[in-house]
């Protein structure tokens, strides 16, 4: 059984605006009072874990236990069946210290070169950890290919290369309450919210 959260203030373990936005948003429904690690000038761990969840937890014990708060951590990222899940838990670091994510998004095209299969799929880890060391883990998925070139302005990431199945456009060219109704964030949380939001 999940514990259920019933504190007042959470912190969103992220120095992402792109990612604090978009996870405040889909919180905003339980008037949770969200506030992010980036504000609290809480220092980022060195992401050393080998798979989302190992990362997330690291991420969401790390802001808990130095704010004293609940803390949520996300860690997502892009898998490609032709680079063998590559980037992975890599996908930030792609984009390099300046977070540039156009060339990590040219990085996955020159390596898909050649390439039949565009399938790939986006993978979201939540942790939710309180300050007494308890926590709570959740994956979500959403499939999907690549496209090239990168189109859209409004994601963040690899947004303008990923079309998720069934779709058309890419998350980046989707108004946000569209993605956040599929994305892998999206899933993640519906586990999130069922187990720990929602009064049994």
């Amino acid at each position: 059984m999940a514990r259920h959260f019933d504190e007042q203030k959470l912190v969103i373990a992220s120095h992402n605006p792109g990612k604090v936005r978009e996870i405040a948003d889909l919180l905003r429904p339980f008037g949770v009072d969200v506030v992010s690690a980036g504000d609290l000038d809480l220092p980022e761990p060195e992401e050393t874990e080998d798979t989302f969840i190992g990362n997330a937890l690291l991420k969401a014990n790390a802001a808990a236990k130095a704010s004293g708060l609940p803390a949520l951590a996300d860690d997502s990222g892009l898998a490609v069946d032709a680079l063998d899940g590559a980037p992975g838990i890599f996908s930030a670091r792609w984009a390099g210290p300046e977070k540039d994510f156009m060339i990590a998004m040219k990085l996955v095209e020159e390596l898909m070169r050649g390439a039949e299969d565009r399938a790939a799929k986006f993978v979201c880890a939540l942790a939710l950890a309180w300050p007494d060391g308890h926590t709570e883990v959740f994956e979500g998925t959403v499939a999907g290919d690549i496209t090239w070139p990168p189109v859209g302005d409004k994601g963040f990431g690899y947004d303008p290369i990923f079309i998720a199945e069934g779709e058309t456009i890419t998350f980046a060219e989707m108004e946000p309450e569209r993605k956040h109704a599929m994305s892998h964030r999206a899933d993640a949380f519906r586990q999130l919210v069922a187990a720990c939001f929602q009064s049994s």
